[in-house]
């Protein structure tokens, strides 16, 4: 990457753009996002270990479409294990369906209907789809009606041989938004759409050698590090985040130190840090991957409260550039709310970009969906140093300690992240997000990641010139 004008001052994505560069790339599908960092990964997006946006619906969902979540690292290890087997056991092209019997009621599927962005539920007996019920079926209906009274019965199932194209010709042509797909006996297997069909030929599943879906967690640098680190790898995750607000520290580097002891077998990521000392620290005690960004999330108060912290494009330009030095690459964390920013962390050498709160407010994020007084949908979503996530965090501890501890506080603990109704779906917004990235890469002549690295040219702005960027919803005139 090269800048047009000199920088002055540390820099935000906000503060920089790029200007287009000659190109031979004739179509965005000429760009390969593969991973370059040894994830496996088939676009750079990795969903932050936040409780309130990583779960594993967000999990089997991203990773179906090439990218990774990471577990966070409060969550007991039984419950994240379940989690681990649950996703490699998810089928990689194929959605997985909501299902009830004929006997649950109205306010069973009504219950579950927005757990999922394709909005269904498959009425299941013995093992067989015997119906469908969606929102409209649901509508003036009294909740306690068994499904079986009101369930769709004119039901056309897909087999499971058909590929993305052939899925999308079926539905076509039996004029269906979706079908449930069987086995050669008839057994449900999944669920496919018109959408999920088109996706499955702009997507590849991010696989692992067994060709299962992968999935991530993450640890503290608290406690016996090295027994949770192998207990994470036993249970099959594939990447290990080492992560703590302040990577740059003594604890952490014994924490890399500990892992490295058992030989482990999966990429090390760790963080987070804003400095090119703090990145060659942590390659130098084990990592395989850095985690750069401190204060620029949404939900995060670290800035306004201490002071510290980094503007974003700037940490990771220093960061990365010190990490390609030693062999390594970093995670750019936070501070993204825009196509353009994720564009801008690959430009200053990011291998991937980490996604909290954009995230939180989809169908898959593990809250529950909550209406307010318009109604309008959202979900909940909080930091991980707020209050709230430090009650979680600090559940088995007596009670003296948990309230002394609970009196320092890091981030948001409660924020209300609305649905867009036209992307209400985790997929939605990764259409957005990998179109305006493809589109990047053409204007920079890069047919991946390392070249859009090399190849892009970015310059400095004003803040008139970043308005002048953004598009306008109605008439600027009278």
């Amino acid at each position: 990457m090269r800048f047009i004008n000199e920088a002055t001052h540390d820099l935000t994505y906000d503060d920089v753009f790029m200007v287009p560069s000659r190109s031979e790339l004739s179509s965005r599908m000429d760009v390969d996002l593969s991973s370059i960092d040894g994830t496996g990964t088939t676009i750079p997006l990795v969903v932050a270990n936040m409780t309130a946006i990583a779960g594993r619906r967000m999990a089997e969902t991203i990773a179906r479409r090439g990218g990774l979540t990471v577990i966070p690292q409060d969550i007991p290890h039984g419950v994240v294990n379940e989690v681990i087997t649950w996703v490699k056991q998810r089928h990689p092209f194929f959605d997985t369906p909501i299902t009830l019997s004929p006997q649950s009621t109205v306010a069973d599927a009504v219950s579950l209907l927005h757990k999922r962005a394709h909005g269904a539920v498959v009425v299941v007996e013995g093992g067989k789809p015997v119906g469908i019920i969606t929102e409209e079926d649901c509508k003036s209906v009294d909740r306690f009606t068994q499904l079986g009274q009101v369930m769709s019965k004119n039901l056309i199932t897909m087999p499971d041989t058909l590929g993305a194209r052939e899925a999308f010709e079926f539905l076509n042509q039996h004029r269906h938004k979706l079908a449930p797909v069987v086995s050669p006996n008839g057994d449900l297997v999944g669920i496919m759409t018109r959408l999920g069909a088109l996706r499955g030929t702009l997507y590849s599943p991010a696989l692992d050698a067994q060709g299962r879906l992968r999935i991530a967690a993450a640890v503290g640098i608290n406690g016996d590090v090295a027994a949770k680190a192998a207990a994470l790898i036993e249970s099959g995750v594939d990447v290990l985040v080492v992560d703590t607000a302040h990577g740059h520290q003594k604890k952490m580097l014994e924490a890399l130190a500990a892992i490295r002891s058992i030989n482990p077998t999966v990429p090390i990521v760790a963080g987070n840090v804003v400095t090119a000392q703090g990145t060659h620290d942590l390659v130098e005690a084990g990592a395989n991957i850095i985690k750069v960004g401190v204060g620029p999330g949404a939900m995060c108060t670290t800035r306004m409260q201490t002071g510290v912290g980094r503007p974003q494009f700037s940490a990771v330009l220093e960061c990365a550039t010190e990490a390609k030095k030693l062999g390594a690459h970093v995670w750019a964390d936070g501070g993204v709310r825009h196509p353009r920013d994720v564009a801008l962390a690959l430009a200053a050498g990011a291998s991937q970009v980490m996604i909290g709160s954009w995230f939180a407010g989809t169908y898959e994020s593990p809250g529950d969906l909550q209406s307010d007084a318009t109604g309008r949908l959202f979900k909940e979503s909080f930091g991980m140093a707020s209050a709230r996530a430090v009650a979680a965090r600090t559940s088995k501890e007596d009670e003296f300690e948990r309230a002394r501890k609970a009196l320092f506080e890091e981030g948001i603990s409660t924020s209300r992240m609305f649905l867009n109704p036209t992307r209400p779906g985790v997929e939605d917004l990764l259409d957005e997000i990998i179109a305006g990235v493809r589109s990047a890469f053409t204007y920079a002549g890069a047919h991946n990641i390392t070249e859009f690295a090399d190849r892009a040219t970015v310059g400095i702005q004003s803040s008139a010139g970043y308005a002048e960027g953004r598009p306008l919803h109605s008439s600027w005139s009278n």
